[in-house]
């Protein structure tokens, strides 16, 4: 339309100057009288000035086309063919556009924080690297070989790749050295190893496993909807020609598997509802070479534990646990104090009788007479509770009785043994009469445990039913014969927090147990979680110096529905493993079958 205008003005433009160059020529032509000569000259004139137009009017129309805003080749323009697209149409294109630079504007932010961590790592380890240089001189170097720590990280971390079982297979000896996988999808994850739920399927607890997969699922998306140039993947559009774009909601499936001295792999999937074709995106976390946190010296020479024991009863175990405590406290670690915090009148004289038993006795005794000779003392103590030695012959004094005539309950019997020590600060240790400790454990408890920064939760083995365990004998062997770490034997009792070192400071800052919770269980797993939301580091490992010795467990009819519950599911895991009870189940089918393989041998032997 804009260039009919600017045609029409210009031909009229040259119109005027037709007319005046008319004038002028016939003017001329009068002048010279030749009126033929002077109308060829008009006609011939006319039609050069049109030509002319013309040809200005198409370098113009050449120009506007050339200057025009260049549009997508692959779009329709709306109107020109006549299709009509409603406000919803824009709508989404403008979404769709919108999301996409979203998309972009994260990757670019992603990009940018990793590059700022590569940076600084490699700027740590350039660091690191002349720090060791420095101090050769001195004596001090990596720990670690060459391998473990190259010059240039990114080199490292791509022979990790490469060592890893990631894109050619390893051979192995068994099936034993196979490292499996676990699946996971946008909401749970199927595992082999169930942890403290017991359940093969759940939804991330774990803050770290949680935020872990949400990352890895983010990362494929920003490889699928940014491919490389070196990427194996075509390119492919919607329904209305716009780029595929995938999201979340895409992601099928994944598999993850972790080799400890590699990294973790990611296999993941992911696929439109409306398309048949699958994505597949591989993904290595690969671990760093070590690097040092700290190096230091700690002494324990001088760090004393005081041992707190809440007791009601059982005075027969308490005479085992006493065994257990002269070995190792008295005789091998000698930096033990002892707290007996002791419910009821019934069975305490007996529970004195054996303390000063033990006390009396030297640790050359055992030496010198045998070990026999403690245990004669601790039983006649027991039976007879009479005073067998003197005063005179008493060489441990480290420790205290604390008499408590109430029902028993746990939390307040480690609570009142914990505030009876007032000589400072100390390490204490609290303990159940079922508990038989190394002195290798009391070392662990002084090296895990830091005033105002750590507390040490170990994880103790349970030892199942010794009549169950071992009834192929006739009598069970000895408990120091049954200290091993077995399936068949126990099992790692991970859904206990009683048994656990920390220091005085820690446990009266953070509020000691809860009075509220009484009888059996509650009152650890509280005390556990309000360690949890401070700022204090939990260390929860298994030790193999800490066992529990099997007791027949009792629920009692006052403990609520859930305390119940819980009674029940610990005794049932503390009675035997699952080939054991497995064994008790089928015991009259077995019989059964060896029965018919005697008569059978008897039959064919009488034939």
């Amino acid at each position: 339309m804009e260039i009919l205008i600017l045609f029409l003005l210009f031909y009229n433009l040259l119109q005027k100057v037709l007319t005046s160059k008319e004038l002028i020529s016939l003017g001329k032509s009068r002048l010279t009288r030749m009126p033929r000569r002077g109308l060829i000259l008009q006609t011939r004139t006319h039609w050069l000035l049109l030509g002319l137009a013309l040809l200005c009017s198409l370098i113009l129309f050449l120009y506007l086309l050339e200057c025009a805003p260049q549009t997508d080749g692959n779009a329709s323009l709306p109107g020109i063919i006549g299709e009509n697209y409603g406000k919803e149409y824009y709508q989404a294109l403008l979404q769709e556009q919108e999301e996409h630079y979203q998309t972009r504007a994260t990757s670019l932010k992603r990009q940018i924080a990793q590059l700022k961590q590569e940076l600084q790592e490699m700027s740590e380890k350039m660091r690191s690297l002349q720090e060791r240089k420095n101090v050769g001189a001195n004596g001090i170097s990596y720990q670690g070989n060459k391998e473990q720590a190259p010059s240039d990280l990114l080199e490292f971390l791509h022979s990790q790749i490469d060592k890893a079982e990631v894109s050619i297979g390893a051979k192995l000896p068994s099936e034993y050295g196979v490292i499996p996988f676990e699946s996971f999808t946008l909401m749970k994850v199927f595992q082999l190893e169930m942890g403290l739920t017991r359940h093969p399927e759940e939804k991330p607890v774990r803050k770290d496993k949680r935020d872990e997969l949400v990352e890895v699922i983010e990362a494929g998306l920003e490889v699928i909807n940014n491919p490389d140039e070196d990427d194996e993947q075509e390119d492919e559009d919607g329904p209305l020609g716009e780029k595929l774009i995938f999201n979340e909601n895409d992601f099928v499936e994944g598999y993850y598997r972790t080799e400890k001295d590699k990294g973790t792999q990611y296999e993941l999937f992911f696929k439109k509802a409306d398309l048949m074709e699958y994505r597949h995106v591989t993904l290595f976390r690969p671990f760093g070479p070590l690097m040092k946190v700290k190096s230091e010296m700690i002494d324990i020479t001088r760090s004393v534990i005081n041992i707190i024991v809440p007791l009601a009863g059982r005075t027969e175990a308490f005479a085992q646990f006493m065994q257990n405590f002269r070995d190792v406290c008295i005789h091998q670690d000698k930096r033990i104090h002892l707290t007996v915090v002791y419910f009821g009148k019934e069975g305490l004289s007996k529970v004195k009788s054996i303390l000063e038993s033990v006390a009396r006795l030297a640790p050359s005794t055992c030496e010198v007479y045998g070990c026999w000779r403690l245990w004669a003392h601790i039983f006649s103590a027991l039976l007879s509770e009479r005073k067998e030695l003197s005063p005179s012959e008493s060489n441990f004094h480290n420790y205290t009785l604390v008499s408590l005539n109430e029902e028993f309950n746990r939390g307040r019997g480690l609570n009142v043994g914990a505030r009876a020590w007032d000589k400072g600060e100390v390490l204490m240790f609290f303990c159940d009469v079922d508990i038989y400790f190394s002195a290798e454990f009391l070392n662990s408890c002084r090296l895990n445990a830091e005033p105002g920064k750590k507390v040490f939760y170990p994880v103790v083995f349970s030892l199942y039913n010794p009549a169950i365990v071992y009834a192929n004998l006739d009598v069970p062997p000895p408990v120091e014969q049954q200290l091993v770490h077995k399936k068949d034997s126990g099992f790692w009792r991970d859904f206990g927090f009683g048994m656990t070192c920390q220091y005085q400071s820690d446990f009266l800052t953070i509020g000691g147990f809860d009075m509220e919770v009484k009888g059996w269980g509650g009152e650890d797993v509280h005390l556990y979680r309000k360690y949890l939301h401070s700022d204090l580091i939990v260390i929860r490992t298994p030790v193999p110096g800490l066992f529990h010795l099997w007791h027949e467990k009792r629920c009692a009819d006052e403990l609520t529905p859930e305390q119940y519950r819980m009674c029940i599911q610990s005794k049932a895991m503390n009675e035997a493993s699952h080939s054991h009870l497995g064994m008790l189940v089928f015991r009259e089918e077995i019989e059964t079958h060896l029965h018919k393989q005697a008569y059978r041998t008897n039959s064919e032997a009488v034939g």
